[in-house]
């Protein structure tokens, strides 16, 4: 679990609960209705803007963002690197056997295309192929939330619309300004703290994560190509190490030069 994204979502509602308990009661900044037409309305237009399906697995979604990364980028190069020692070893016929060691499914596919004989261009092509589907397919589940962190100030707005008119219209009892007054602005709380606190940075969350599954897919790629066109693995290793920013890079080479 991504300890950053939950304990920062965590932290966020105990500072802000901190804050309102240290000047009043709790009990003040919780109204019901509020949180109906926040909530409920931005959701109810999430159903209006995104198809069933999409909605439907907004949860499937949020655990991504709540999920440490599968594999990272020296885990792969170091495993591209073992097969490309094995088929320049014995031939890519021979990757068939190593390939029951692999666990992405990405990777396996690449591999058993390069074993199939597959043309190296369309083998580039399926693989990028597929990986254009993963963008596209992140890039909905990105784009539910940034659209939920739009809505639920706007629905915020529209509270505080419905207190102000209910306030309006009764000025002529004082009694009344007040609780319409708290619906008023407690709309616009609710609207801007869900919005600030979870949609947005979970969206921004789901985009670097989805970057960095590019990035290692990217890698895959280059490196299963290289090991069809018979490269040296030294060669393969430092082509992929140029996928990644000086300081992993660094970390990777010391990683390796313990092993040996």
């Amino acid at each position: 679990m991504d300890i950053g994204t939950l304990g920062g979502i965590i932290a966020g509602f105990a500072l802000v609960g901190w804050a309102i308990l240290s000047k009043g009661p709790l009990g003040s900044f919780i109204d019901p209705g509020s949180i109906v037409i926040v909530v409920g309305g931005a959701f109810s237009a999430i159903f209006v803007a995104f198809p069933l399906q999409n909605v439907l697995g907004m949860g499937k979604v949020f655990g991504k963002a709540m999920k440490n990364a599968e594999y990272d980028p020296g885990q792969i190069i170091s495993k591209v690197i073992d097969l490309a020692n094995v088929a320049r070893r014995e031939g890519l016929l021979a990757l068939e056997e190593a390939v029951d060691e692999v666990q992405d499914e990405f990777l396996k596919k690449g591999v058993m295309l390069i074993v199939d004989g597959t043309d190296p261009e369309l083998v580039k092509n399926i693989l990028e192929t597929d990986l254009g589907n993963v963008m596209d397919r992140h890039g909905k589940g990105k784009g539910l939330f940034e659209q939920l962190g739009a809505l639920l100030p706007a629905f915020g707005m529209v509270g505080t619309l419905v207190g102000l008119v209910i306030m309006l219209k009764n000025l002529s009892d004082p009694s009344s300004i007040g609780p319409a007054m708290a619906v008023a602005l407690l709309t616009t709380f609710y609207g801007s703290l869900f919005a600030n606190l979870i949609c947005i940075p979970v969206a921004n969350k789901l985009d670097l994560k989805s970057k960095e599954e590019v990035l290692i897919r990217e890698i895959m790629i280059e490196g299963l190509l290289s090991i069809q066109a018979g490269e040296n693995p030294r060669i393969i290793e430092e082509k992929l190490k140029a996928f990644l920013s000086p300081s992993v890079r660094s970390t990777l080479t010391s990683e390796t030069e313990g092993e040996e």
